[in-house]
């Protein structure tokens, strides 16, 4: 099956690697003509497209200044997989997973960016600032939708017939997942949904929920899931799947 996750802004440059392995994205170059955008604004033109403060929109104004199309590792470029840190990395936790579970992530763990578009999770990437949401003007409309187009639709697909999957397991933010045009898809989409019980009833905690979703694909990750159904298996950190809320294609797990 393939995974998709979204990245995270919070980024790690400074643990020591332990897996040499990389691969190189496959939209570099269309990174590139993102890059020239990015490079056309100043610090004020950041702060204001992406609503950062001074100092975040100074480190990214010289991120993108000096940014190059990461070939090989270096103190500045890392595989994606180890470079990203956040709540969905949290319960990912890739530092810990076996040199078998890297293999079998780099064929069904899907990372989608707002400047790389799709990555394996050992694709190589210098330090960047570009969610999917920003609306940046670029030679093919208005935002990054419109600029990625059926891109990561269709390298998705190719990811799927490559490694023979049996569906699409959808564990992005409705922010990434609308960059897939899901009407072109060649297989199915599960949705899982995490819920934790507050205040006398069960509902979406984002924190939470994004920790979960980094555990579930570490636990697909790990257990080699081939088939839709055995993401009912999923038992980790006190969540249990519960049949009457779940449909085929939104598994429900709760946790009290």
């Amino acid at each position: 099956m393939i995974v998709l996750i979204a990245p995270a802004k919070r980024l790690d440059y400074d643990s020591d690697l332990t897996v040499q392995d990389f691969s190189v994205a496959e939209h570099l170059h269309e990174s590139k003509k993102l890059v020239k955008e990015l490079q056309k604004k100043s610090p004020d033109d950041l702060s204001a497209l992406m609503g950062l403060s001074e100092n975040l929109s100074m480190l990214n104004f010289e991120r993108n200044m000096n940014w190059q199309a990461p070939k090989k590792p270096s103190k500045d470029v890392r595989q994606a997989i180890f470079a990203f840190k956040g709540d969905v990395y949290m319960g990912l936790d890739s530092e810990t997973l076996s040199k078998v579970d890297i293999k079998y992530a780099q064929k069904n763990l899907a990372i989608l960016s707002g400047l790389y578009g799709l990555l394996k999770p050992l694709d190589l990437i210098y330090p960047y600032r570009l969610e999917m949401g920003t609306k940046m003007e670029n030679e093919r409309g208005k935002n990054l939708y419109e600029f990625w187009d059926n891109k990561i639709t269709e390298s998705i697909n190719n990811l799927a017939k490559e490694s023979n999957s049996k569906g699409i397991i959808n564990l992005a933010s409705v922010e990434y997942f609308s960059s897939v045009k899901s009407e072109n898809l060649d297989l199915p989409i599960y949705s899982p949904v995490f819920k934790d019980y507050k205040n006398g009833k069960y509902k979406i905690i984002s924190f939470f929920a994004k920790k979960a979703r980094g555990t579930m694909a570490r636990f697909i990750i790990q257990n080699k899931i081939k088939k839709p159904k055995d993401l009912n298996k999923f038992n980790l950190d006190g969540y249990k799947y519960s049949k009457k809320d779940s449909t085929e294609f939104s598994p429900v797990f709760l946790r009290n």
